[in-house]
């Protein structure tokens, strides 16, 4: 078997892995949450999402503990942009979202500053154990802000939430079941990207591409599929504010969680590249901003917006992959994305926005 099959292995396994035991982790935290009586909505926003973040964690401390840096970042600033386009763009393609919880709503502008703020602190190339111990300091603020507001939402929202989650158990069978699942997927977690970083690092020198590259494509998708299958599920259910809190909720932790605790293990930080900061990381911060319009005036994600973050998401991983491969048709593509697809997308979500306002004002 030569050394590229064996590495294609590894990531597939891996990714299975992952997604097994991101899978297992949640439902196990999610169990042992609402056995001690945690409100559905914060175990929503705030367990599940972590839960579902956990292959981007598991991969990137894996990463960031081998010395493979480029891999760690372009994890998160890939999952972060897929969790946008790709989750959000097919959600809305199976049914229309709207949001009705405030929290979400807030939770939208907070996952916009937490990128612009990881991109100020990337400036010199790195995100030090300085910038980790405030992102990861963010992070518990978050959770305490997070279960305050939980509380205070509509039994309407809590209901929703509550549907999605297993239900309580009180017997020591129950209990120790949950913990089994708890410990089984943070365990196969860890084995998984063991597995999955090697193989993506063998990959990369075997193609002759960067860790980068295969970090913004490949596994950046492999770790969003419990993202994914969860959001794409929840909308066929109708909880379309879990499909929607549970992208928001992931994004935030991928920043404050996975790149704060990985910079934290790191020997000496993560390294940045130069192209994450100049390209990746804006790219990142403007598919988190152009969620702003659609959330401030409760207008919902259609299924022609979602066919265009979807477009989206697919133009960015041609344009990732033509990068590394210097393809002569880059040049074309970006003339054309810049000159033609970025204004005809604004002016479409421009008018899509007015009109439901418009619609909005006649109605009161």
């Amino acid at each position: 078997m030569s050394a590229t099959a064996v590495s294609t292995a590894q990531i597939l396994i891996g990714l299975t892995g992952l997604v097994v035991g991101g899978e297992l982790l949640v439902r196990g935290a999610a169990a042992l949450a609402m056995a001690v009586r945690i409100t559905p909505l914060v175990i929503g926003l705030t367990v599940v999402a972590f839960g579902t973040s956990a292959p981007e964690l598991a991969v990137t401390v894996q990463a960031s503990w081998s010395g493979a840096p480029e891999l760690a970042v372009g994890n998160v600033v890939g999952s972060n942009i897929a969790n946008v386009l790709l989750i959000l763009g097919l959600s809305a393609l199976v049914a229309p979202l709207v949001v009705q919880s405030r929290v979400v709503r807030i939770d939208v502008p907070l996952m916009v500053g937490c990128s612009i703020v990881l991109w100020l602190l990337v400036l010199d190339r790195s995100v030090g154990r300085l910038d980790g111990l405030l992102l990861f300091s963010a992070l518990i603020g978050y959770l305490v802000w997070s279960v305050i507001q939980g509380k205070r939402e509509g039994t309407a929202i809590q209901e929703e939430f509550a549907e999605a989650l297993p239900h309580d158990g009180s017997t020591v069978r129950y209990f120790a079941k949950q913990v089994g699942l708890l410990v089984g997927g943070l365990v196969l977690l860890v084995i998984a990207a063991r597995l999955l970083v090697g193989g993506a690092s063998d990959i990369a020198r075997q193609l002759g591409v960067s860790e980068l590259v295969i970090g913004l494509t490949i596994v950046a998708v492999g770790t969003s599929l419990p993202e994914l299958v969860t959001s794409i599920v929840a909308s066929l259910r109708g909880q379309r504010d879990i499909a929607v809190g549970n992208v928001v909720g992931s994004n935030l932790f991928n920043i404050l969680a996975v790149l704060g605790l990985g910079s934290l293990v790191a020997p000496n930080g993560i390294a940045v590249a130069p192209q994450v900061i100049g390209l990746d990381l804006p790219i990142m911060i403007a598919t988190a901003a152009a969620c702003l319009p659609i959330f401030f005036t409760g207008h919902r994600i259609n299924r022609l917006e979602g066919g265009l973050l979807f477009f989206y998401f697919l133009a960015y991983m041609a344009y990732v992959v033509m990068g590394a491969t210097e393809a002569d048709a880059m040049r074309s593509f970006e003339l054309a994305m810049v000159g033609f697809v970025f204004p005809l997308s604004a002016l479409a979500v421009a008018f899509s926005v007015f009109q439901h306002v418009g619609n909005n004002r006649r109605a009161s």
